[in-house]
């Protein structure tokens, strides 16, 4: 059995603001019955402190960037968890990145960078216990993990550092490095240094065994200038080490057949109970409850990234279509206010939540007939993989997992019966529009809908696959180190 360290700045159920949480809170799991055993380590959040159980001091640190603090072992959610108490740097209630005002803490930097150095120390073994076979470091609040660890004097576990966004790279002026504690050599062109700046994520992907991107498109994608978000040039030179491993999701939390968010459960065999969801959905979003109305459904952060702008402007012409839309999101506030506006003005055919639901999230992949995740760019996504499971046809930009795990309605795959959901490009409005289009005329097209939604219900998106190719990964990297 490998052992391995789990790197996270969230975890569901514990602490969750996206597919980060998601993937940290399901991946443990399927990586045991692949032939892993994690232990997951996190900051001392309050949320995360209220869900720890059964814990005992593993190490103490006299000054971690500020302050004593002590990590301690124990289990919360069902996981083997580590967690770093360190209350100058995490005792901070709501977001676990961003104060009260939205911005962010002024002293992140210093935070995950003392998650980094506390899973460096645990990853070796300075606490009880011999430590860890391999170090795996998620997104760029983890990845000081692997940069401790590269200038650690002895031996050492692997590393795998997994890309679940490029765009988040952890960026700090250069007056920060004197305080990490590192050697001079790691404020350099192949580690730590950015155009003058300390950049966390390029330091560990400069110094990690091997890089993990969350799809095999995205993989490709990052290569090249208009993806790569200014580190193209260090993922070209780091090739070989790069692969793309696409996303799960748990299939035990999100199960239709037994999700307990949910009014009607249904199986792939049994979509009539589909219906008391559709209505229930069109109730609690003030929609018109018909069920003949194409009922189109979107969680998402509202961000240019997501490409809910495109949609914007499309409202009206979809109400006067008859196309109802159920939207659950937050983000940019001009985004939160078209919606709400959008909302105003079409009542019974746009419903508009702003703020994240769990149950909601759940009762829109149950009860929509489509799902729409429109993104400029997508590394891997998870909602689309939801709706699979759930039987809301998918319309997905043809970007990263998008592009990945949806099969497009084109004429040979309805021809063929593989149809899973419907793929556009580029992501423009008019492309978008069409799309719609060509969603509205398969509505009308009940077997071949039908089909659609059972082909997806199909489709293995769990964790299982992912997380072979995760353990063979861990595997290869152990052998060759000897």
């Amino acid at each position: 059995m490998v052992r391995v360290l789990s790197v996270a700045s969230e975890m569901f159920p514990l602490v969750k603001t996206g597919g980060l949480g998601d993937v940290a809170g399901a991946l443990p799991a399927a990586l045991a019955a692949a032939g892993a055993a994690t232990t997951t380590i996190l900051p001392g959040y309050p949320a995360t402190m209220a869900a720890l159980s059964d814990s005992s001091p593993v190490h103490e640190f006299a000054d971690l960037f500020g302050g004593a603090a002590t990590v301690l072992r124990g289990s919360a959610a069902g996981l083997d968890v580590m967690v770093v108490d360190a209350p100058h740097l995490y005792a901070r209630a709501g977001n676990p990145y961003l104060g009260a005002d939205g911005k962010e803490w002024a002293d992140n930097g210093l935070r995950f960078a003392g998650l980094g150095a506390a899973a460096a120390a645990m990853a070796v073994g300075v606490g009880p216990g011999d430590g860890f076979d391999i170090l795996h470091a998620h997104d760029w609040q983890a990845a000081m993990a692997v940069v401790y660890l590269n200038f650690h004097p002895g031996e050492r576990p692997g590393t795998v550092l997994t890309i679940h966004n490029l765009a988040f790279q952890g960026r700090y002026p250069a007056a920060l490095f004197p305080r990490l504690g590192l050697p001079d050599a790691a404020f350099s062109l192949n580690g730590l240094e950015y155009h003058g700046d300390v950049n966390f994520l390029k330091g560990g992907l400069s110094y990690a065994d091997r890089i993990a991107t969350v799809s095999p498109t995205y993989a490709r994608e990052i290569m090249g200038e208009e993806n790569g978000m200014g580190l193209d040039g260090v993922l070209r030179y780091r090739a070989d080490a790069v692969s793309g491993i696409m996303n799960g999701i748990d299939d035990t939390i999100w199960n239709p057949a037994a999700d307990p968010l949910i009014p009607g459960r249904f199986g792939r065999g049994k979509l009539a109970k589909r219906a008391l969801n559709k209505t229930e959905l069109q109730r609690r979003m003030g929609l018109e409850e018909n069920p003949d109305a194409l009922l189109i459904g979107v969680v998402s952060r509202m961000t240019t990234q997501k490409g809910l702008d495109m949609l914007v402007d499309l409202l009206d012409d979809l109400a006067s279509d008859g196309i109802q839309l159920a939207l659950l999101g937050s983000g940019d506030p001009d985004l939160e206010d078209a919606f709400v506006t959008a909302a105003e003005w079409n009542q019974g055919s746009v419903g508009c939540v702003i703020g994240y639901d769990e149950a909601l999230a759940h009762l829109i992949e149950a009860g929509s007939d489509a799902f729409l995740a429109p993104s400029r760019f997508e590394p891997c996504g998870l909602t689309q993989l939801y709706a699979l499971r759930y039987g809301s046809v998918p319309v997905v930009s043809r970007v990263g997992g998008l592009a990945d795990s949806v099969i497009d309605a084109n004429e040979a795959a309805l021809a063929a019966g593989v149809a899973t959901g419907l793929q556009f490009w580029p992501a423009t409005p008019s492309a978008l529009q069409a799309a719609l289009r060509r969603l509205m005329a398969l509505w009308l097209d009940k077997p071949a809908w039908t089909r659609m939604q059972r082909n997806g219900m199909a489709a293995d998106v769990s964790w299982r696959g992912p997380a072979s190719r995760y353990v063979a990964l861990y595997r290869s990297i152990l052998a060759e180190r000897g």
